[in-house]
Parts: C-alpha cells; sequence; structure tokens
C-alpha cells in the first residue's frame, strides 16, 4: 500500500473507516435485517424460500470461480512503477472467501499509470518508468546532447575556456587553459565518445603544459576544481595507477599526471606565500606567484575547496606536499569559532579570521561543508583516524543547518534553506541560491556513505540523525524540483525567495500560473538568470542512487527536455537564460565549463546503470569529477 493514501492499515480494518464499501453479502443481510421482510419471511412462503436459495447460490457462485481482482491504482503506478502483486490466495478457497467478504477501499480518482500531464509546455512521453529500455533511450539523448554542445564549442572555440554560442566565438574567463576541455574530458570518457576524448585528449597532451607555463593570473578555486580536478580523473578514468581504464582514446595516462603535477607545483604558491594556512585566492602561472584578491579576503568555499584534489595529486604522485599545504587549511578551520558548526562566507589570509557575520549555504560558503564530508570519505572513512574530525565537522554544521536555516514556506509547507545574513542574532532571510541544491546529495550521501538506503539499513549503519537528515534531504530535493516546474520555461533561476510567515513579495511569481507552488516561490527580476547549473541535477542523481526512487529520474528527465527545449542554440551548442520566467526567454550567450563538466555528465549517470561510478568507489568533486576512495589503502 503506498504511503501517500488517505487512510492508514487502521483505516482499513475499521468498517467506518471513511473510504471503505460495505461488502455485498452486507448489503444483503443489512436490507433484510432492518427491513419488514426479516418479519415476512418468518412464515415464508414455499415461492420465498425458493427466492432465498437462489440468492444464496448465485453466492456461492461468486465465491468458488477465480474473478479477476479490482486493481487500486497508488501513487507509486501513477509515476509507472509497477508493484509485484501477491496472487497466490486465487487458488484456494479460503484466500476468495477473505477477498470476498474484504473488498480493497475505494480511492478518490486517479490518474492511470501511464498519464503524465505537463505544466510548463514540454511534452512527456507516457512510459512504464521501470523500463530499463526507456532509460537506456533516455540516456543515449543525453550523450546526443553532449557531442551537440562539444561539435558546437570545437567549431567556435576550441582552446577557450568557454563558448559564446550566440555570438559564435570563444571568451577566456578563466585563464585562458582551455577549461572547456578538460572539464568535458572525463565526461567523454563516462559516455564512452571516444571520439571526443582523443580530440580533447590531444589538444591537453599538446597545447595545455605550454599554456600552464605561459598565463598569467588564475582563480585557485576555479583552476583547481575544473582543470586539475579534470586531469586528475582523466588520469585515472584511462588506467593511470591501475585505474578504471574506460576509454582507450587519447594519449598516455602520465601526460594527464604530469601535466597536473606542473600545474599543482604553480599553485602551491597561494598556499607558501601566504603568512597563514589560509592560501591567497588568485596566482600568477608564469612565476608561480601569488596574491589575496581586491580587498584581501579569500571566500570560505574556495579555500577549503581543494583538498579532494590536493590530497589525490599526493596519492598518485608520491608526493606529500600537496596535501600537507592543502589540509593545512581545514586543520586551521578547525581551530576557529563557530555557530554550531556554521561559519561566515569570508576568510582572511593575512589573520587566518573569519571576517564578517553572513552564515549561508549559498555562493561563498557551499562547498566548504561539501569538502568536510567528502575529504573524510575519500580518505576510507574510519580508515584514517586522523581526519576523522572533519566528520564531525560536519555532522554538527547540519545539526546547525536544521535548527538555524531550515524553514518551511506558506502556503503549501516546502522546506528551504535560508540565510543569517548578520549572523546568528541577525535576521533570518527566507533566499534561497540555486547553488544550495547541492545539500540534498550531500545530505543523502553523509547518511549511507555511498550505500543503497536498503543496505544501509540492513547494515544498521543508520542512526536517527541519518535519518533526519535523509528525511530533509528528499524534502529540499522537493523544493529544488518545484523551483524548475514554477516557472514558464521548466528552469529554475539562479536565485529564489520563498513566502513565510515574515516575509513576502508581491508579483514576482515564476510565471507557471498551473503551478501548485506559484505562491510560495518569488523570483525578483534580478535573479530570474539560468546558467546552465548542475546542482539539482547532481542531487537527483546521488538521491536515485541511494533510495531508487524513481522520481529522481523523471524529474531530472523533464529538466533535460526544457534544457532541449529553452537553451539549444541551432548553430550549436547551448546558452544560459536571462530570464527563465517568460517564453520566449532571452539568451544570455554563455556555454559554462560546467554544462559539459557535471550538467550532462549527472544527468547521464542518473539515467544510468547504477554500477556505473558507484558511490561508495568514488567521490565526485565540486565540479563532478569522480576521484577514487582511498585508492593505495
Amino acid at each position: 500500500m503506498s504511503n501517500s493514501l488517505p487512510y492508514s492499515r487502521k483505516d482499513v480494518d475499521y468498517d467506518n473507516a471513511k473510504f471503505r464499501h460495505r461488502s455485498f453479502f452486507k448489503v444483503i443481510t443489512q436490507s433484510f435485517l432492518t427491513s419488514n421482510r426479516k418479519r415476512d419471511c418468518i412464515s415464508c412462503s414455499t415461492g420465498k424460500f425458493l427466492f432465498l436459495i437462489l440468492i444464496f447460490g448465485v453466492a456461492y457462485l461468486m465465491l468458488t470461480h477465480d474473478t479477476i481482482p479490482s486493481r487500486v491504482v497508488s501513487r507509486d503506478q501513477v509515476f509507472g512503477i509497477r508493484k509485484n502483486e501477491d496472487n497466490n490466495s486465487s487458488t484456494h478457497d479460503a484466500g476468495r472467501l477473505k477477498k470476498f467478504w474484504r473488498r480493497a477501499p475505494r480511492l478518490p480518482p486517479q490518474l492511470p499509470p501511464d498519464t503524465k500531464v505537463s505544466t510548463n509546455g514540454i511534452n512527456h512521453v507516457p512510459a512504464t518508468l521501470d523500463d530499463k529500455s526507456l532509460w537506456i533511450t533516455r540516456q543515449q539523448k543525453v550523450k546526443e546532447a553532449f557531442t551537440y554542445a562539444w561539435s558546437g564549442y570545437k567549431k567556435y572555440a576550441m582552446g577557450y575556456d568557454e563558448l559564446m554560442p550566440v555570438s559564435q566565438r570563444g571568451i577566456d574567463g578563466l585563464g585562458g587553459l582551455g577549461a572547456t576541455v578538460v572539464d568535458a574530458l572525463d565526461t567523454a570518457m563516462i559516455m564512452g565518445i571516444d571520439e571526443v576524448v582523443a580530440e580533447a585528449g590531444s589538444w591537453v597532451e599538446e597545447h595545455l603544459a605550454q599554456r600552464i607555463s605561459e598565463k598569467g593570473q588564475v582563480n585557485l578555486f576555479e583552476t583547481t576544481i575544473r582543470v586539475l580536478g579534470g586531469l586528475l580523473s582523466a588520469y585515472h578514468l584511462s588506467g593511470g595507477e591501475k585505474g578504471m581504464n574506460i576509454s582507450h582514446a587519447g594519449p598516455n595516462p602520465s601526460v594527464y599526471l604530469e601535466t597536473a603535477k606542473n600545474l599543482g607545483d604553480r599553485l602551491l604558491s597561494a598556499f607558501t606565500s601566504s603568512p597563514t594556512p589560509i592560501p591567497f585566492s588568485d596566482v600568477v602561472l608564469h612565476d608561480s606567484s601569488a596574491h589575496p584578491a581586491p580587498g584581501g579576503l579569500s571566500s570560505t568555499s574556495e579555500v577549503s575547496t581543494l583538498q579532494l584534489e590536493f590530497n589525490y595529486l599526493s596519492s598518485v604522485s608520491g608526493d606529500p606536499k600537496y596535501g600537507m599545504e592543502a589540509m593545512k587549511v581545514m586543520e586551521h578551520i578547525k581551530s576557529l569559532p563557530k555557530i554550531e558548526g556554521l561559519v561566515p562566507i569570508y576568510i582572511s589570509p593575512d589573520s587566518g579570521q573569519f571576517i564578517g557575520q553572513n552564515i549561508r549555504l549559498g555562493s561563498r560558503g557551499d562547498s566548504y561543508y561539501e569538502y568536510l564530508l567528502k575529504v573524510w570519505l575519500q580518505s576510507g572513512t574510519s580508515s584514517d583516524k586522523n581526519i576523522s574530525y572533519l566528520y564531525d565537522m560536519y555532522k554538527e554544521a547540519m545539526n546547525g543547518v536544521r535548527h538555524r536555516l531550515v524553514q518551511k514556506t506558506v502556503p503549501n509547507g516546502l522546506v528551504f534553506v535560508g540565510e543569517l545574513p548578520a549572523g546568528k542574532d541577525g535576521a533570518f532571510s527566507p533566499k534561497m541560491d540555486h547553488l544550495v541544491c547541492f545539500l540534498p546529495g550531500t545530505l543523502a550521501l553523509g547518511a549511507t556513505k555511498g550505500l543503497t538506503r536498503k543496505q544501509a539499513m540492513a547494515n544498521n549503519m543508520l542512526n536517527s540523525e541519518d535519518l533526519e537528515n535523509l528525511k530533509l534531504a528528499e524534502d529540499l530535493a522537493k523544493t529544488c524540483y518545484e523551483m524548475y516546474s514554477v516557472t514558464s520555461t521548466g528552469l529554475a533561476p539562479e536565485i529564489a525567495y520563498f513566502h513565510t510567515k515574515e516575509f513576502s513579495e508581491q508579483g514576482h511569481d515564476g510565471g507557471n500560473k498551473s503551478s501548485e507552488y506559484m505562491h510560495d516561490i518569488i523570483i525578483r527580476p534580478a535573479d530570474r538568470h539560468n546558467l546552465l547549473r548542475p546542482e539539482t541535477v547532481e542531487s537527483f542523481f546521488v538521491l536515485y542512487r541511494i533510495t531508487e526512487d524513481l522520481k529522481y529520474r523523471e524529474w531530472g528527465w523533464q529538466i533535460f527536455e526544457a534544457f532541449e527545449k529553452y537553451t539549444k542554440i541551432e548553430t550549436g551548442g547551448y546558452s544560459s537564460l536571462d530570464d527563465v520566467t517568460v517564453i520566449p526567454p532571452p539568451k544570455r550567450d554563455k556555454m559554462e565549463t560546467f554544462f559539459l563538466g557535471e550538467t550532462l555528465k549527472y544527468l547521464y549517470l542518473l539515467f544510468g546503470d547504477i554500477s556505473h561510478i558507484p558511490l561508495d568507489k568514488f567521490v565526485f568533486n565540486t565540479e563532478a569529477h569522480p576521484i577514487p576512495i582511498n585508492l593505495k589503502k
């Protein structure tokens, strides 16, 4: 029985339950006992006696012949999930008798199992969602989208950081290291597109080392997660260090490792130039120098989202210097004061202290919390007691999130994570960046450590806190989905505000007037852009792997269809949008590197076999580059 049905098991067993039918036998007997026929039949005539025999004869025939039981359409079946039915009792008279006396309760009207209603003008093909061939087909569609995006990039912007698909040209906004090439490389490997692997790999071999030695200023964080992370993942996936070797195209794996070491050596200057364990934010590659950002501060998320990559570089290179420098950051942050595990979004490399009081899980805060968990997981969890403090910090922070940042909307009770711009004693802001949609996946991963929920429960791994985090993960994933569904295009804005008892704004809905949550979600004009971000489909991927709930696949497919409908450019590539609340949405003319490196990768894995890049064998860095867990242990 579906958990969502409007009655409990107690109701089914209770004669006066709201949706309960009276049986045919009770109709006859109650009518007989409460009418004058009871008195008349006490002295029944021969005709009346024969009439009673006829009634009981019909009842006997109903009992002794197989019937097709009426099927109750559950909510799961509306989504196309087929339940196994137990028909064994139909072979036994006792079972038939039981079915006769106690029929299934009558439910309110529901849609047929294969019906899917579109609310955003996007057509959904009716399908049975547990059909393996369906997801193979949909996965192939994502693969085709990646090839289309790559072909546009190769045609107009090969070697540039990003494609401007409307202008049909490239732009260097990330330091000029060909970021799209490296970000897309392991996605092509995972999808098995050898032609793209060969093209991207050849470019890395022929051009990237020279660019690293000649280019000027780059951001430490962006370069680490996209370029260093992409090189290290490509190294493993192409067979380096006895890795997976899922692609035989491209150069020898050593090319990726040597290039990563060259880049890592230059990025180290951000750590060694700083007077504290907190690194400077910017590095000049050609002379291996570093300096702080304008204003002198670093983002908390940026300085704490380097450790997966530098630790793994130490592991595969055999040189501990990379991991040692990166881990000094986490050890230092461990000693700083926090508010229930929550930290401000700025930190000073000069003093080593947090600056300001702004607490949020959106920009400049997000991946700090992500890497507390993932760096611990990548180490092999309990096998390395020296960094178990990271998991303790993660758990404390998630308790702080639940206690201080989680609220519900009015009128429909969507769960969201807000902000404390003025710290613990300041007002709560019901603002949530799309970036925060990484959190459902992180919460689920932290609860089961990459196993399915069934496996974790069977192994008695889930305590009450884990179950709370799983519930919060699913609630937040629902909210992230509705941030898409509430707009005219079916694509989410960069930032949303939420209607609460204390906060409301009129006239800023998402444009989809049929959405149930139109009055819960507020989208201000300045926040209506969409950058092809991955965070929501990332969480759907993790939650599907852990809960095995097919709705996450279907939600991901709806988002993919919206990308296809509104962001695809006829001449090649995909474009971010300026306003998701109007149709047609104006184009922003930028295909971010993470669309190929993250968004399409997570969609492909969401629709694919769960054994491909399993979550108990890999962690994904914050740019979706898979790093193997505990490689040498």
